[in-house]
């Protein structure tokens, strides 16, 4: 997914050298595999880090096709503290009741 290989993080993760390794990994390969060889592996988050395995154990029997399908799975399954303020729109209608100025312009 990044570009550059100086560029790893996305969408707010930081997702380090778990990049480079996983785009050159042989495919497909299962969730229980790619958890064996980097489940050390620390996702950097906003507010702190999450290993690889904790954000990969939901994903049950599943099979990876490529990196790309591997980063949106970490992607999808972050917890939420990857997410920045919750509740949060610049729609201007649903803002979180009694945070003031949630409105963004």
């Amino acid at each position: 997914m990044s570009e550059s290989g100086d560029d790893d993080r996305e969408m707010g993760l930081e997702l380090g050298d778990i990049t480079d390794e996983i785009e050159n990994e042989e495919y497909p390969i299962s969730a229980e595999e790619l958890m064996d060889k980097y489940g050390d592996h620390e996702i950097g988050l906003p507010d702190g880090e999450e290993r690889l395995d904790e954000v990969l154990a939901t994903g049950g029997d599943e099979q990876f096709e490529s990196a790309d399908e591997v980063e949106q799975a970490i992607l999808n399954r972050v917890g939420g503290e990857a997410v920045g303020r919750q509740g949060y729109t610049d729609r201007g209608a649903g803002a979180v009741e009694g945070e003031e100025d949630a409105e963004s312009f």
